[in-house]
């Protein structure tokens, strides 16, 4: 069997994650792992597997097939995402919701001009979520979708945090408010708004030195992160976050309520995800995301895509046969 060349930009907790997918899957194998940090401080699972500087990325050309890019969606993504994918085609998990209509364009334009593929927010939410999202409106025209996520750690959040100035280390929760659950499941089609749906907890732990009421008032003021929400932050220590944070569970719900016929037939359909490891959950996503974008390369495509772009069997290792055999 021919295998996907994949390479890994970033070895945080989406690289391992990533490096983990990859071994699961029979038809990839790990090409190059890229890091900002001296390689030699990197430690990586997979032997035999080199890691290289970001600035040495362009001398793998033509050995890997897909670069999956496991940066934060603050500051990290919006600048390598249009930037890598001039010269691989690549895979990333941006998840700044509000911005996605931009980071397609700015990912569109390079991919194009590369003649690369390059697939975008791809993960659990965006991802899996926007995928049940679109089923469930498109089955029940008329209707409420609402989603719930928690309680569980938030990557793209914690990693917000961890970039304001005097912030040593921080996680962050996302929490239901289970009377809100309780309220769409019953299938009433309340009418929620975000701060009713969601609470966020922050864990931090800040500088020596470092101006706490600053940090805080940064933290829940942050646009498209924690200002619409109701948000508390606790500043704990290093030994405590260690101890007390240390997993990273997530989970949530996609639910839609709706109506057919002309008596009024009520309907709900909901999806959920309850994950013992939110990366690890997200890169498996990714990986199978390298197939796609590998498979769309051999077909010549370039450019951007969502989730909502590729086809279900694009993403399996089966056959089309063995798809419409085993699983249809």
């Amino acid at each position: 069997m021919e295998k996907i060349r994949i390479g890994i930009v970033g070895y945080g907790n989406i690289g391992r994650g990533v490096e983990l997918a990859v071994e699961r899957n029979e038809d990839m194998e790990l090409k190059a792992v890229f890091t900002r940090r001296e390689p030699e401080s990197v430690e990586i699972i997979t032997s035999g597997v080199p890691v290289m500087k970001m600035d040495d990325m362009l001398s793998m050309k033509g050995q890997i097939d897909v670069m999956i890019l496991c940066g934060g969606s603050a500051t990290d993504l919006p600048v390598i995402g249009p930037e890598i994918v001039k010269n691989f085609h690549t895979i990333d998990s941006f998840d700044t919701h509000a911005k996605i209509p931009e980071y397609y364009s700015d990912v569109d334009a390079a991919a194009k001009e590369g003649g690369n593929i390059g697939i975008i927010s791809v993960g659990w939410d965006p991802g899996m979520f926007s995928l049940n999202r679109v089923y469930a409106e498109s089955i029940l025209v008329q209707g409420d979708t609402y989603t719930f996520w928690g309680k569980g750690v938030s990557q793209g959040h914690s990693d917000a945090i961890r970039r304001i100035p005097g912030v040593k280390n921080a996680i962050q929760y996302t929490v239901p408010i289970q009377a809100a659950v309780d309220k769409v499941r019953s299938g009433c089609g309340p009418k929620l708004e975000t701060r009713d749906k969601h609470l966020r907890e922050c864990y931090v732990v800040a500088e020596e030195g470092a101006d706490q009421s600053q940090i805080e008032n940064a933290i829940k003021t942050m646009p498209n992160y924690f200002a619409d929400y109701e948000t508390t932050v606790t500043f704990i220590t290093e030994e405590e976050l260690k101890a007390g944070h240390a997993r990273m569970p997530h989970g949530g719900f996609v639910i839609r309520s709706g109506e057919t016929g002309h008596d009024g037939n009520k309907h709900v359909i909901e999806y959920s995800l309850k994950l013992d490891s939110n990366p690890e959950f997200t890169s498996s996503v990714l990986v199978c995301y390298a197939r796609a974008a590998y498979r769309l390369a051999q077909k010549g495509e370039s450019g951007a895509r969502t989730v909502f772009d590729i086809a279900p069997a694009l993403l399996s290792v089966k056959s089309a046969e063995e798809l419409r055999a085993q699983l249809l």
